[in-house]
């Protein structure tokens, strides 16, 4: 496939994602405010912070290293070996969903069950429900290595709008079951999007379609575990990276979950403070989520499949070289502004939002102080997203391990600054250890693609420098919106929050013109792709 056309798929998966993404965060947001007059914040935090964390561990742990090396190089592999390494998933998330369940059960700070019943019942449903998603997981790489869009966009949706109904109707229905709810919800939605990925493969393997695009799977029964006569059972090669990728994801895992751990193990927040935080940091991590996360995933797919993993920028093929690198500037630019305009304009309307999600519970107290944090925090995850997809795309496995032995050293400092910067300032530490976390991945990335491409022409990183003029614009912004916020808002009444919003239209407005204008490129880019 030609780095243009792969360039094509890559953009239109990146777009699906994120509007995958909207969905998922719109109706988590939507789902948070309407179980807040239902049930009690403990519940809430018990299930977005403690099982939750249960079950995105098993997860990441048993597949993230596979899906990273498997998703490396060429659509156009022995993919028998391919599926064989990738359903050692299942055996590897058994292990990790037992050890750690017997962990969530026996070391951990049971919730009082008056408060929180059924907390047993969570645990195993949600270690289970990380089982049960890992049974599609080689379904999922052939459909992402394949840039099967639509699929994806229809299992995720249908699996997000089956848990949500059966959430909302249980809460009604039977609020005392408690965690019960949250755990049959949960089931259903992996349930839904396994068999989703399961029908489409079978309905497609063997038809026109599959023949016409030359499909390298062409029966159901390759989807299974094969063994092939005097050939190994994997591919060693892919097996020794996953290995590094594994010892990689391990830490990266505390690294970007490393609040939830340190509020989990060391209690330093009461399960109704977990609650607020986790609402919080969900209204926080919308626009993160749903646009950079889904830039990240798709675009290393790009980076993968046009420059090869482990050679220097003279060895590449050049036309691919310029291709990457004119990406990789305005994919740069055009997350750093995004995560500008969050910043400038989060600071001033952090204190409005939460009182007309989650009125005074969420917007007295540190609340305000703990989105206009996040915001802040949105520009370091803007960025490092996609400098890392990119090294980590292009890494060698050697470069991969000595790596972990960076994330290892950082893992153990981020936990350190966690735990005093909370006793110090409450949740708001979490946000301040995490940009500091963030900061340093993004330093890291930052020297090795300008080691990347110092013996080339290409300047890549010249997309982390925003016009001017429109840094001016946004100065002047951030102090118009802040002035209004003191004057304005959010005790005066409405005809006054109307006036501040206003004003933060008009400065939103001015900033985006000025876009237009100054960054012409990029505007062309995001048109055209």
């Amino acid at each position: 496939m030609a780095a243009q056309d792969v360039l094509g798929q890559t953009a239109r998966l990146a777009s699906s994602s994120a509007l995958l993404q909207v969905l998922f965060r719109v109706v988590t947001f939507g789902l948070n405010a309407f179980t807040l007059r239902y049930l009690s914040r403990e519940l809430i935090g018990v299930v977005n912070v403690r099982l939750t964390l249960l079950y995105s561990t098993v997860v990441f742990l048993a597949r993230e290293a596979f899906r990273r090396a498997c998703l490396s190089g060429s659509a156009k592999r022995n993919w028998t070996k391919t599926i064989n390494l990738l359903w050692l998933t299942v055996p590897l998330g058994v292990f990790w969903s037992v050890f750690l369940g017997l962990v969530w059960l026996h070391l951990l700070e049971v919730p009082d069950p008056s408060v929180v019943p059924h907390y047993q019942a969570g645990v195993v449903a949600f270690g289970l429900s990380a089982i049960v998603e890992l049974l599609g997981e080689p379904f999922w790489v052939l459909a992402q290595a394949h840039l099967f869009v639509r699929l994806k966009v229809i299992a995720e949706s249908l699996s997000v709008v089956s848990k949500c109904i059966l959430t909302v109707a249980l809460v009604i229905l039977y609020p005392q079951w408690g965690l019960y709810i949250f755990s049959l919800a949960q089931l259903l939605y992996v349930s839904v999007l396994v068999t989703c990925y399961v029908i489409y493969f079978l309905m497609f393997l063997g038809s026109p379609e599959a023949t016409k695009k030359s499909f390298p799977v062409a029966r159901v029964k390759a989807l299974l575990p094969n063994f092939v006569e005097d050939e190994t059972f994997v591919n060693w090669k892919e097996a020794r990276l996953t290995w590094s990728f594994f010892k990689q994801s391990f830490l990266k895992q505390i690294l970007t979950e490393g609040e939830r751990y340190v509020m989990t193990f060391l209690n330093v927040l009461n399960f109704g403070d977990q609650g607020v935080y986790d609402i919080v940091n969900n209204l926080g991590s919308l626009v993160a989520r749903f646009i950079f996360l889904p830039i990240e995933e798709s675009f290393y797919v790009f980076f993968a499949k046009v420059l090869e993993r482990g050679k220097t920028v003279k060895d590449q093929k050049q036309d691919d070289v310029a291709m990457a690198a004119n990406v990789l500037e305005l994919l740069l630019k055009l997350v750093l502004l995004i995560g500008l305009t969050i910043t400038v304009f989060g600071y001033a309307y952090s204190q409005l939002a939460l009182d007309i999600y989650g009125g005074s519970m969420l917007s007295s107290g540190t609340g305000p102080d703990l989105l206009r944090c996040y915001s802040l925090y949105v520009l370091f995850l803007a960025v490092n997203g996609v400098t890392e997809c990119f090294t980590f795309a292009l890494m060698c496995k050697e470069e991969v391990d000595r790596y972990n032995f960076v994330m290892l050293a950082l893992s153990f400092i981020f936990l350190c600054i966690s735990y005093f910067l909370t006793h110090w300032y409450g949740s708001v530490g979490f946000i301040l250890a995490n940009c500091f976390n963030m900061g340093i991945r993004i330093a890291h990335s930052i020297h090795y693609i300008y080691e990347y491409f110092k013996d080339s022409t290409y300047r890549p990183l010249r997309g982390l420098l925003p016009s001017p003029f429109l840094v001016l614009v946004y100065i002047i912004s951030g102090v118009i919106t802040a002035f209004s916020e003191v004057l304005f808002c959010c005790d005066k009444g409405w005809m006054a929050r109307l006036v501040h919003v206003s004003t933060g239209a008009l400065c939103l407005a001015a900033a985006l013109a000025t876009m237009l204008c100054t960054e012409t490129e990029l505007i062309h880019f995001v048109r055209s792709q």
